[in-house]
């Protein structure tokens, strides 16, 4: 963890860099003082083919970033992680917003070990490298 979800309406898709996106969000959440583990970080992007902003009468859009932790961070540590994603989002997507309808919109979820099953080695490469 953390797994980090953008879901992008279609209409700004192309437009949107979102491999960029993607890069700098893992960026942002690697320079957190070392609470997100490096090796345990995914960021992908949905592109939303079907969706209704507002009345459904114009062409406007969205992004809404979902970012799912493990419990354990600080209320502080978290803010700062919304903040800085956030940030980003709103620089990334500076130029479209400034052109059409969009809404941007983060949210953090917390969860508990209960219920999740994982299996990785890409942290062991990390603690290897660190060494």
């Amino acid at each position: 963890m953390p797994h980090l979800t953008f879901e992008c309406t279609d209409n700004i898709y192309d437009d949107a860099a979102i491999p960029a996106l993607l890069k700098q969000a893992n960026d942002v959440l690697i320079a957190q003082d070392g609470i997100y583990p490096t090796g345990g970080i995914r960021s992908r992007a949905v592109r939303l083919h079907d969706w209704c902003v507002a009345d459904g009468r114009h062409d406007d859009a969205f992004v809404h970033a979902t970012l799912k932790i493990g419990s354990g961070r600080s209320p502080e540590a978290q803010q700062r992680t919304g903040d800085a994603l956030f940030r980003l989002m709103t620089e990334h997507f500076a130029d479209l917003y400034a052109r059409r309808g969009l809404a941007l919109s983060l949210e953090i979820v917390e969860f508990g070990e209960a219920g999740t099953w994982k299996q990785n080695n890409i942290h062991a490469r990390y603690k290897k490298s660190a060494a």
